[in-house]
Formats: structure tokens, sequence, C-alpha cells
């Protein structure tokens, strides 16, 4: 039981943390954010599972991380109230052809992040951009006017 809970409270931290970080770091993530997850991912076994190197231990945390992982899915689905705390929302960062730099900022992207994103969608100039909206997987969706 002492393996469900801390498997639990980590979960959660986790899930925290990665809500802090951005939706847009985690989906551009460069060799030492790599390294630096499987880092914590070593970090966590060690907390989670202490000394108990068996293979029930093992089973133990990972279902219990799977079965949070359904229960919050489940959640956010159930009750679409939930959602934008839980998954986020997408995020305008481009209309008619005006840049929100507020957006930027709260999301931590620089105008040459924005640009390139736009050069790989084939757009060449911001300004013909109806939208661009990051979503919430951390991918922006380019709409021309």
């Amino acid at each position: 039981m002492d393996l469900a809970l801390r498997a639990t409270f980590v979960f959660f931290v986790i899930w925290l943390v990665t809500r802090i970080v951005g939706r847009r770091e985690l989906s551009t993530m460069q060799p030492l954010d790599l390294i630096l997850l499987v880092v914590i991912g070593d970090m966590v076994q060690q907390g989670v599972t202490q000394s108990d190197y068996s293979l029930t231990g093992a089973l133990i945390v990972i279902f219990t991380f799977a079965l949070l992982s359904g229960l919050l899915s489940y959640l956010s689905f159930k009750f679409p109230k939930l959602r934008p705390a839980m998954q986020g929302e997408p995020l305008v960062l481009i209309h008619d052809g005006k840049v929100i730099e507020r957006n930027l900022r709260r999301e931590r992207i620089t105008m040459e992040d924005l640009a390139s994103e736009a050069r790989q969608n084939s757009i060449a100039d911001l300004a013909g951009v109806r939208f661009a909206v990051l979503e919430t997987n951390g991918v922006i969706s380019f709409v021309e006017a």
C-alpha cells in the first residue's frame, strides 16, 4: 500500500510539473531536456520504490500510474469543465495578421520560434495569417487569410 501512495503522490507532482513547464517546451525537447527527463525518471523510481526491487513492487507502481492516468483521462472526458485545468486550452497567437505578444510571453515563445514554425508550414509572412493557435499538444496550427 505504501508503494501505491508514493506512486500516487509522485504521479501528481509530475503532472503538475509538466503543466507548469508548458506545452510548447514539451513538444520541442532538446537533447539536454531528454537527458533531464531520463534522470528525473530514475529519481522518481528511487523515490517511489526506495529499496523495493521486487516484481510485485514494480507492478504496483506501474498499475498505480496507469490507473491514475486513466482516471484523469476519464474525468476530463466526463466533466468538460475540468479539461482546461487538466489539459489546457488552445491559445491564439496571431489574429488577423497581428501577433498577440501577451500570449507569446505567457507560453515563452519568441518571435523567431513563431516565424520558424510558420516557415515550416510554408508561410513566409505572418501578416498573411488569419489565425495561429498553440494547440494543447504544443503544436502551432496556422490558418491563412
